[in-house]
């Protein structure tokens, strides 16, 4: 616990999850915190808010745990999935289990339900004060002064903080004026894919209409869709597809005549009226990937979670790493004793590169959950990673493990799994060799 001299006000533009969840931590050190926050406060508002559920794993759970709210969400309304479950075109079902080692899964969560137990929880601090429909209009980030427009009443105030902390998610206006200083490297992709967010009913008897202890994936090679299950025995399901796919769906016939033959087994689940009533609720959304160094201003100010490092959801690490960044600068907030000038850069230091390399994971499981995982090649690999790491369990660790069951640097999950890749593929070649070795001998000696 910080000492009460050593009292920060913090100012934290961005009330969604990272932001809650900055505002507990701040709050637990004996620091002032005010969260700044665009939207109305959703605890209120009638609208559903962002979409895409949440996937939830152990650099999310370490968070929470910190300021005591990992079992009110894992025990009280997330829903555990141990694996996927393949859907193949022809109907039949493939299961892929996460880790048959420890039996570690992931967990399904509401981001409208987790945000509000986060904001909930900020709120119980006294030091902590929420500000909803305020817009961030200007920032001198080295002075840490801000200037806000309310949204309701459209005044306008003046205020100042000692640390300026951006949580406002991938469009960030913090990272904006952040972006126009000298020598600042930020880029953005926005990949040509988006996706359709869609809902499958329970059944009659308000049950489940699928096995609701996986992640449901129908890989389709260029475009998927996945469903994950809620404590309402509902399922969220998204389609991924490019948007040339996505915008030849533009009629009711054609939407249906295409589940029809790419999803034959989804559309009874989700019924014909629903599904195009769903589909052209809100059209198609884009998918955007940030990458951006360093990640503050001197002591006054720092960006985090999307603002940092926005990525495409196919990790399902999007809230996971924005949640490990906040237990990072945690951590590093008592090793330096909360001195920012210190503890700001050490934060870029430590996560820049490794959130460039969680970024580059997500694109390339896209690839995998659309088309490698119906391969033999893919299917034989994970069972050989399995068989190795209940071997060697100390010496080999699947990458799927160590970014979703450990706190591994990134950059160091992608390295381990190239020193993997090349073990494996000197055992292939050594044997290899060794068996045309032998063919050759017995051949030369008669014996073929």
């Amino acid at each position: 616990m910080a000492d009460k001299s050593k009292s920060l006000d913090v100012a934290v533009v961005g009330g969604g999850l990272v932001g809650a969840l900055i505002a507990c931590f701040f709050a637990k050190r004996g620091h002032k915190v005010r969260v700044y926050e665009y939207r109305t406060d959703i605890r209120v508002a009638e609208s559903r808010g962002q979409s895409i559920d949440l996937s939830l794993s152990h650099r999310g759970r370490a968070a929470l745990r910190e300021v005591g709210l990992e079992d009110l969400i894992i025990n009280h309304h997330a829903m555990p999935m141990r694996g996927r479950m393949i859907h193949m075109k022809n109907g039949t079902l493939r299961e892929m289990i996460y880790d048959r080692v420890n039996k570690n899964c992931i967990y399904s969560v509401s981001r409208l339900h987790l945000n509000k137990v986060l904001l909930d929880a900020a709120e119980k601090y006294p030091s902590v004060r929420l500000y909803f429909n305020e817009k961030l209009m200007e920032a001198d980030l080295e002075n840490g002064t801000m200037k806000f427009l309310n949204t309701s009443s459209q005044q306008i105030v003046d205020t100042k903080a000692d640390l300026i902390i951006g949580a406002d998610g991938a469009y960030s206006t913090v990272r904006k004026i952040m972006a126009k200083r000298p020598r600042y490297d930020c880029g953005q992709t926005y990949i040509d894919h988006g996706y359709v967010e869609l809902f499958v009913p329970p059944k009659n008897k308000n049950e489940f209409v699928m096995s609701h202890d996986h992640l449901h994936v129908w890989p389709r090679g260029e475009f998927m869709m996945i469903a994950l299950p809620n404590s309402d025995h509902t399922f969220t399901g998204n389609l991924f597809a490019p948007f040339r796919t996505l915008d030849y769906l533009n009629t009711p016939e054609r939407l249906l005549k295409f589940y029809r033959e790419q999803f034959p087994d989804v559309l009874p689940l989700i019924g014909e009226k629903k599904l195009v009533d769903d589909f052209f609720e809100t059209g198609p959304k884009t998918l955007i990937s940030i990458k951006c160094k360093p990640y503050h201003v001197g002591k006054t100010a720092l960006i985090i979670g999307d603002a940092a490092h926005a990525m495409v959801p196919f990790y399902a690490q999007g809230m996971n790493t924005g949640f490990e960044d906040v237990l990072l600068l945690d951590e590093l907030m008592q090793r330096y004793d909360s001195d920012l000038s210190k503890v700001l850069p050490k934060f870029s230091e430590l996560r820049c590169d490794d959130a460039h390399a969680i970024c580059d994971l997500a694109m390339y499981n896209y690839v995998e959950m659309r088309e490698l995982v119906v391969r033999k090649s893919f299917v034989l690999r994970k069972n050989l990673d399995t068989l190795l790491y209940w071997l060697f369990p100390n010496l080999w660790m699947p990458l799927y493990d160590t970014v979703h069951f450990s706190r591994m640097g990134f950059r160091m999950c992608m390295k381990n799994k190239a020193w993997q890749d090349k073990i494996i593929q000197r055992t292939f070649w050594s044997v290899a060799t060794m068996i045309i070795a032998i063919v050759v001998a017995l051949m030369i000696h008669g014996f073929l």
